[in-house]
C-alpha cells in the first residue's frame, strides 16, 4: 500500500499468494480475496489478545462479506491488505478492508466483513470483550 492508499486503514499486514492461487484464467481467484481479508482480520484480534480462537468465551461469525474487484493479481504478487473498522456495535463490527498489488501499489479490491461475537457454548449474540472493544477503536 502506498503511503497514500494507507490512510484511512491503520492496521496493514502482506499477505504472498500462493502458485496454486491461479486459476484456470491466469490471475488470482477470487476466493482467495476473501481468504486474505478473514486472515488479516482474525490475525490482528489475536495479536491484540482480543481473540482466543480455541478457548475463548466468546467467537466472531461472519454474517455478511462482500468484495468489490477493481484489477487482476497473479502469483507471485504479494497482496497488501489494509483494515479498519467502519463501524462497532455493541456484538458486531463492521471491518473494511482494501487489497493492494504490493509491487506497484495498485489497489485491487476493497471488502466488507461484518462479524457478530456470540457466546461460544450458546452462539447468541455477547457483547465485545472491553479488550477487543479498546483495540478495535483504535481501528475505527
Amino acid at each position: 500500500m502506498s503511503d497514500e492508499a494507507d490512510r484511512g486503514y491503520p492496521y496493514v499486514m502482506d499477505v504472498p499468494t500462493r502458485w496454486n492461487d491461479n486459476d484456470v484464467y491466469g490471475h488470482v481467484n477470487n476466493t482467495v480475496h476473501y481468504a486474505a481479508m478473514d486472515t488479516v482480520i482474525n490475525a490482528w484480534m489475536i495479536g491484540q489478545g482480543a481473540l482466543d480462537i480455541g478457548e475463548g468465551d466468546t467467537i466472531g461469525l461472519c454474517v455478511e462479506s462482500g468484495c468489490r474487484y477493481l484489477a487482476p493479481m497473479e502469483y507471485p504478487d504479494t497482496m497488501r491488505v489494509g483494515l479498519r473498522a467502519a463501524k462497532v456495535g455493541t456484538s458486531s463490527i463492521v471491518w473494511e478492508t482494501a487489497i493492494d498489488r504490493a509491487s506497484d501499489g495498485e489497489r485491487v479490491a476493497e471488502g466488507r466483513f461484518v462479524h457478530v461475537f456470540v457466546d461460544r457454548a450458546t452462539r447468541r449474540p455477547a457483547p465485545l470483550t472491553d479488550t477487543l472493544r479498546t483495540a478495535v477503536e483504535a481501528l475505527a
